[in-house]
């Protein structure tokens, strides 16, 4: 099988489904790289980023067994714009060389890119089309503080800082609409699974990048 003929960037706010979405369509046939994992893969115990971050950001977010408190370090990148930066100037690089090496390693028809900051780090241009997964504000905090138990005003606090729900979902090439039931959702990831097909089968369908 040749390398992917569509490029599908996933995006969504926090606590959108994108992880969902990602994982059914990988099993309906999609070659998915899902970049929050290779975050955690470069700053895992041995990953190329942990000793840039412990030399920036200090012992304080370092547990003892010398592995990432990553609560911690939300706290304080999401609580200070220039943390956030320093922090991202170490991991975006890393994490877009491990996203295209992967990419060109895929044997599928079509691949689904996972990047939660897809527009607010230029990188739509990396993909033929832009799926967003979309979910009121109101809802975003409710899942999430269920989820992961991370408080209302931290959730609030990554929801200002992505990109405006307005804004991402009008640049988007495909949306999702993540409100419903799982039935509802499932309809419409068989929806765009079946168009991407579709795209990916036909001859003069766009090259990855």
């Amino acid at each position: 099988m040749n390398p992917p003929r569509l490029v599908v960037a996933l995006t969504g706010g926090i606590g959108s489904g994108k992880t969902t979405v990602a994982d059914r369509l990988g099993e309906l046939g999609a070659g998915v790289i899902d970049t929050d994992q290779l975050s955690r893969e470069l700053t895992a115990i041995g990953g190329a980023a942990l000793g840039p971050i412990a030399a920036t950001f200090g012992a304080r977010v370092m547990l003892p067994d010398g592995s990432l408190d990553r609560a911690r370090l939300r706290q304080i990148v999401f609580a200070d714009p220039e943390a956030r930066a320093r922090l991202e100037a170490i991991l975006h690089p890393g994490i877009k060389a491990l996203m295209m090496e992967r990419l060109a390693a895929l044997q599928t028809p079509y691949a689904v890119l996972v990047v939660p900051l897809l527009f607010e780090t230029g990188q739509e241009t990396l993909a033929d089309r832009v799926l967003v997964v979309d979910i009121p504000e109101s809802l975003q905090i409710e899942r999430v503080t269920r989820r992961s138990q991370i408080p209302e005003d931290e959730v609030r606090r990554i929801i200002a800082s992505q990109i405006p729900r307005r804004e991402r979902n009008a640049r988007a090439d495909d949306l999702i609409d993540n409100r419903g039931d799982l039935a509802n959702l499932e309809h419409q990831i068989q929806r765009l699974h079946a168009d991407y097909s579709r795209i990916a089968a036909t001859p003069d369908s766009p090259q990855t990048h």
